[in-house]
């Protein structure tokens, strides 16, 4: 009895002749595709075919590599945000500086106009504190006696009149800002000539034109400067700019506001003039009028001795007189 396998199991040809083949088969595709290109289109086509299978096959290894990128480019960003939000504040500060600097140079280089057009002498200085009393206007300047400084020198800006040196020391002073409640300054209104005084008004930041009257000619906007009587402020310096002029009928006075034009909150670097804080004095009115009890003594000395003198001298001439005439000649 002879045993078959069923016809599932049945190999066929060998496995040797079946390499055989596919060895010749593949040869001949192989020369007959570089020889006469005849399988190009195939290949172009099963490519084609084979194309969303090759898309499907590499999605997982594409969405691990977009994984994998999106973390290392999160964190990459995240390194270079902090690195340009470190350089950006190293920027800001450098940008800050530069305008500070910038600033300065422009204030120096006015205050250096100012001092080659002013008729005096003056000194540059820099602010270096407020003063204690806080409720006062006062700057502590980095100039003192040892550079010329003296008490009474006035202290100017670019724009104007910024105060008044009121203590002195070896090597800085103190200067009364011109807004102080104790301040006071001569104006004259540059429009039409008319003299006032112009008093601070402490915090506020600004002047008072007192005791003016309610028909005073001043206008809102008209510019006060020095008026010189004073001797101590150079005349024709920029004070203050009149904000607010209020009269009223019931007043006799006007009620009268004025701005500093001078930067007084606002600069650093200042000009102290170097004027003589004690003018030459000037004749008082008593000179002229002795009101003393020596003085009216001395007068009445010396007016009865003048009156002696003329006197003896209208005697000798009276006698002089007689001798020359003659009758005096008989006479004697």
């Amino acid at each position: 009895m002879e045993y078959s396998p069923p016809p599932l199991f049945k190999q066929g040809a060998s496995a040797r002749a079946k390499a055989v083949i596919c060895t010749l088969l593949a040869l001949a595709l192989l020369i007959a595709d570089s020889r006469i290109h005849a399988l190009l289109l195939l290949r172009q086509a099963v490519g084609t075919a084979l194309y969303p299978l090759q898309m499907v096959a590499l999605m997982p290894r594409d969405a691990a590599n977009r994984v994998v990128d999106y973390f290392s480019s999160l964190s990459t960003v995240e390194k270079e945000n902090q690195a340009l939000r470190s350089q950006q504040g190293e920027r800001a500060q450098q940008l800050q500086q530069a305008q500070q600097l910038a600033a300065e140079n422009a204030q120096l280089r006015k205050l250096l106009g100012v001092e080659q057009r002013l008729p005096v002498k003056s000194v540059m200085s820099e602010i270096l504190y407020d003063a204690r009393d806080q409720f006062a206007r006062k700057v502590i300047m980095d100039r003192g006696s040892q550079h010329g400084v003296a008490t009474g020198q006035p202290v100017i800006d670019d724009a104007g009149i910024v105060g008044q040196v009121t203590r002195v020391f070896p090597f800085t002073s103190e200067v009364t800002l011109l807004t102080d409640k104790d301040q006071a300054i001569p104006v004259q209104v540059l429009r039409n000539g008319l003299r006032s005084v112009a008093y601070g008004r402490g915090q506020s930041g600004y002047l008072d034109l007192r005791f003016m009257s309610s028909n005073a000619d001043i206008q809102k906007g008209d510019l006060l400067v020095t008026s010189g009587i004073d001797g101590v402020y150079p005349a024709g310096l920029s004070v203050a700019k009149v904000v607010q002029v209020e009269t009223k009928s019931a007043d006799a006075f006007a009620h009268i506001v004025c701005e500093p034009v001078a930067g007084i909150d606002r600069h650093t670097q200042l000009l102290i003039l170097l004027v003589d804080p004690n003018p030459v004095a000037r004749p008082d009115d008593e000179a002229a009028i002795p009101n003393s009890k020596a003085d009216i003594l001395s007068k009445r000395r010396l007016t009865e001795s003048t009156r002696d003198k003329t006197r003896e001298a209208a005697k000798e001439s009276n006698a002089e007189a007689a001798r020359k005439s003659p009758q005096g000649a008989g006479v004697r």
